[in-house]
C-alpha cells in the first residue's frame, strides 16, 4: 500500500484482534501512527511489534472505553505524544444474544456502556484535539444489526441503532461548526472472523458468549445474498476510504457492507 497516511495519527479502540487488527496492519501499512487499545493488554507487545513491522509506527494503551477518565488518559497520552489526531475509530464492542424476557438489566446496561457509551465518549473527547490540528475523519463501527432488527438479537441491535442515529446527529454538529471533521458509521455484516463468536464487531474482553454455530433470526452467513460471509479485509477497506480524502465529501451517513444482507 501506498504511504497515503504517512504522518497521520490514527486511534483504534478495540485493535487486539479482529477487525481491529486488520484495521491497525493495513493503516499501518499505509505509514500510519496506529494509536491502539484494548482491555487485553496481553496482546500489546505483539500487535505493536506488528504494527511497526507492517511500516508504521505502534503505540498500546489498555483502555476501558465505557469510561470517562480512560478516554480522557487516552487522549492526553495522544496530545503529549504526538500533538495531534487525525483519524478515529471506534470499534471496540461486545454482543450478547437471548430473548427481551430472559436478559438481565445487567447484560443491557454492559452492552450499552461499551457499545454505546464508549462511542459517545470517543466522539466527545477525540473532537477537540481532532479541531485544533485542522480536522479528520471519525469512523464510528455500527452493524448490520443497527440496521435490519433480529429476534434475540434486542439488546445489541439497540446499541447499534444508537451508535447509526448519534453518528448522524454528532456529524451535523461538525458540520456545522466548519471544524473540518466528518463522522460517518461503517456497517459490519456476518464476517468471516472468530469475532463472529460474540456476534459482529472485536470484543473488548475476549470472551465467547455466542456459539459460532448459532442460528439466529438468519443471522448466519447462509442468509447473505452472496452466500458467503465477508473477510476483514474488505470491512477493513471502507474504512480506509471513510479515512481518506477520497470521501471528503461524505459525512453523516452509513457505509454498509453486508453482502446484500439487508438489502431485503
Amino acid at each position: 500500500m501506498s504511504d497515503k497516511f504517512a504522518g497521520k495519527v490514527i486511534l483504534i479502540t478495540g485493535a487486539a484482534n479482529g477487525i481491529g487488527k486488520g484495521a491497525a496492519m493495513t493503516f499501518a501499512a499505509a505509514g500510519a501512527i496506529v494509536v491502539a487499545t484494548d482491555l487485553q493488554a496481553d496482546t500489546s507487545e505483539a500487535l505493536v511489534n506488528g504494527i511497526n513491522q507492517a511500516g508504521g509506527t505502534g503505540h498500546f494503551i489498555a483502555h476501558d472505553v465505557s469510561s470517562e477518565d480512560a478516554w480522557i488518559s487516552v487522549i492526553d497520552e495522544i496530545k503529549s505524544r504526538f500533538g495531534r489526531l487525525d483519524i478515529v475509530i471506534n470499534n471496540a464492542g461486545i454482543g450478547f444474544t437471548g430473548l427481551v424476557t430472559d436478559m438481565e438489566l445487567s447484560v443491557w446496561q454492559k452492552m450499552m456502556a461499551v457499545n454505546v457509551d464508549g462511542v459517545f465518549l470517543g466522539v466527545k473527547h477525540s473532537l477537540p484535539l481532532m479541531r485544533d490540528t485542522g480536522g479528520g475523519s471519525i469512523i464510528n463501527v455500527s452493524s448490520v444489526a443497527g440496521i435490519k432488527a433480529t429476534a434475540n438479537f434486542s439488546g445489541y441491535c439497540a446499541t447499534k441503532a444508537a451508535v447509526k442515529s448519534f453518528t448522524k446527529s454528532a456529524a451535523l454538529e461538525s458540520a456545522a461548526a466548519q471544524d473540518g471533521v466528518r463522522i460517518n458509521s461503517i456497517h459490519p455484516g456476518i464476517i468471516d472472523t472468530a469475532i463472529w463468536d460474540t456476534l459482529i464487531g472485536t470484543t473488548e474482553d475476549g470472551s465467547n458468549e455466542v456459539p459460532r454455530a448459532a442460528t439466529l433470526g438468519g443471522m448466519t452467513a447462509e442468509g447473505v445474498p452472496f452466500g458467503r460471509p465477508g473477510t476483514i479485509q474488505e470491512i477493513v477497506n471502507g474504512m480506509v476510504w471513510l479515512a481518506s480524502d477520497e470521501s471528503s465529501y461524505m459525512t453523516g451517513a452509513e457505509l454498509v457492507l453486508d453482502g446484500g444482507f439487508t438489502a431485503g
